[in-house]
């Protein structure tokens, strides 16, 4: 501002008196590089403020109030140099970086925080291709996991908890063996929601009640994203026509209402339908293996998607996916119903250390 007003003397007054030094003044010409008449053919009521400033000090007629300080600015912020066969003097416009800043948002990070990302790779070397997750969220399923483990129901709540579980398996039987992708597609979609649920309401019980979780809302969180990567495989095989996608919209929206409402009056029967709900997904994959086995289903390549995250192998199939993805439902079973059993003895869930990590 105060720049500014002098700006505008010089252009409305003219000469007038400076209140600095001779030496001062020799200073701040030094530091500048112009013509002999910098304003010779520039328009004077839009000449950039520099011009101003350079031809102030020639003259020696620059006004108190504007700086040495001020004036030295001008070097730092202006580059001006004179051009051969222009009449005037133009400053250099500043290097137009969108596109680097764009390039290296997409690419190393963004300028927020410098170039301190590092880029992905395999274990071979190779470009790692996904930034839906990380190298190091990668893993090998535990396939030695008991499939066949099965929680007796000894109360009207497990009851209850296992027909809801029958009930909501009705949509999925809809789409014929033939058409299996949709089968998983439509299961994974519904089994995907408890998780972030119940992860959901934990972190926001731990805000109000200034307590810890015990790992719970990540041990929760993670089951969410784990089922959430198993949609994702499937839909590297086949991608879902209209009709599963309005059927997944209705179920998905029914579903996450209900469990939301369920899991705040009681979050045992939430994690007992959970349980259950696993079950029938192990049960529904080793149907598709036997499919995959009997040459009803073709045993096609893994997406790649699936050889990444779960560290197959380059010649993985799609009956190896299946049996790490029903090792995954297994596990989830497990911590769905060993949730419930702490609820069922009186307890909370913080009172019990969480399975993180417990794919």
């Amino acid at each position: 501002m105060r720049m500014a007003m002098a700006a505008r003397m010089l252009l409305s007054r003219g000469k007038a008196r400076s209140f600095m030094t001779v030496p001062q003044i020799q200073r701040v010409q030094s530091c500048l590089v112009v013509r002999s008449d910098p304003l010779g053919s520039v328009d004077r009521h839009h000449a950039p403020l520099y011009y101003v400033g350079a031809a102030g000090l020639q003259q020696n007629t620059f006004r108190s109030g504007v700086s040495v300080r001020d004036l030295l600015g001008f070097q730092r912020s202006f580059s001006v140099a004179p051009v051969a066969g222009e009449s005037a003097q133009k400053v250099a416009k500043p290097e137009d970086k969108s596109g680097q800043i764009a390039e290296k948002q997409a690419g190393e990070g963004s300028e927020y925080w410098g170039d301190t990302k590092h880029a992905l790779v395999r274990e071979d070397g190779s470009p790692w291709p996904w930034n839906c997750f990380r190298p190091a969220e990668t893993y090998e399923a535990d396939v030695s996991i008991d499939l066949k483990k099965h929680h007796e129901m000894d109360s009207f709540m497990d009851t209850l908890a296992f027909w809801t579980v029958k009930v909501l398996r009705i949509p999925t039987d809809i789409f014929p063996q033939k058409h299996y992708v949709y089968r998983v597609m439509m299961l994974e979609t519904v089994a995907a929601v408890p998780g972030m649920v119940g992860g959901m309401l934990l972190h926001l019980r731990s805000l109000r009640k200034f307590e810890h979780s015990g790992g719970w809302i990540k041990a929760l969180l993670e089951e969410a994203e784990n089922e959430r990567m198993h949609l994702m495989t499937w839909m590297e095989v086949k991608r879902p026509n209209w009709f599963a996608r309005a059927l997944v919209f209705i179920v998905q929206g029914g579903f996450f209402n209900t469990y939301f409402l369920a899991y705040l009056l009681s979050p045992r029967l939430a994690h007992r339908v959970v349980g259950y709900l696993e079950e029938e997904a192990v049960y529904s994959y080793t149907k598709m293996l036997a499919a995959i086995d009997n040459g009803i289903i073709p045993n096609g390549p893994a997406p790649s998607i699936a050889i990444d995250y779960w560290r197959l192998p380059p010649n993985a199939t799609v009956r190896d996916v299946v049996v790490v993805i029903r090792a995954d439902e297994a596990h989830h079973r497990d911590v769905n119903h060993f949730a419930a059993d702490v609820h069922e003895q009186g307890k909370v869930l913080r009172d019990a250390p969480a399975p993180v990590d417990f794919h």
